[in-house]
């Protein structure tokens, strides 16, 4: 990766595989085999994990934590001081008191997948899946799955509205399980109160 795109203050393993069209902001620290797609951004701050696999024009805003073996696809964002864990039942120390280390215990890890978003300070649970297009509202803690499309707040969070790929909530169609995108005028259908996919573009 050229080094113009690196901030001199940011910390980037050697191993990790970053083109060259994405940039590493002010103390930054993206660990080691960790791969990105292309045109990536990691704010201030942030940090990626041991492996963590980005995909194209993904964005990492300031101070959020990805860790391994987190994996994002692409166009996904991950607001500030959001966390992406990877810890199921976290102890400093074994049951004996001697210190934990990485041979006691299995990381486990949030797949978020293409064009997601994760507000701000929000804590993604792992073992979990954020679905296509899904949003999670600021401050929320994420603990089970999230459907694609689904706009999910709270602690723990729950749905609360449909978004379309544009981010917006989407409108519903009289008392039909059509919904409107208020932006792009694309089209939905829900299948399920857990499913909905696009009908037209």
């Amino acid at each position: 990766m050229s080094s113009a795109n690196i901030h001199p203050t940011a910390d980037v393993a050697d191993s990790a595989d970053i083109p060259s069209t994405s940039k590493i902001w002010h103390y930054a620290q993206v660990r080691e085999s960790s791969v990105f797609g292309e045109n990536c951004i990691v704010g201030r701050g942030a940090y990626i994990g041991t492996g963590v696999t980005l995909g194209d024009g993904c964005k990492i805003q300031n101070y959020a934590l990805v860790y391994e073996p987190a994996v994002l696809e692409d166009g996904v964002f991950i607001g500030p001081a959001a966390v992406l864990t990877n810890d199921e039942f976290p102890r400093a120390v074994n049951s004996d008191l001697s210190p934990k280390s990485a041979h006691d215990w299995k990381p486990v890890g949030v797949h978020v997948k293409q064009g997601a978003s994760i507000g701000a300070n929000s804590t993604c649970i792992a073992p979990v899946t954020i679905g296509e297009w899904a949003l999670v509202g600021s401050g929320s803690v994420v603990t089970q799955d999230v459907p694609n499309f689904a706009l999910v707040v709270g602690n723990p969070a729950r749905r609360i509205r449909w978004v379309g790929k544009a981010g917006m909530p989407l409108k519903q169609e009289g008392t039909s399980n059509l919904y409107i995108c208020p932006v792009t005028g694309d089209v939905y259908r829900e299948i399920s109160p857990n499913e909905l996919v696009e009908v037209s573009q």
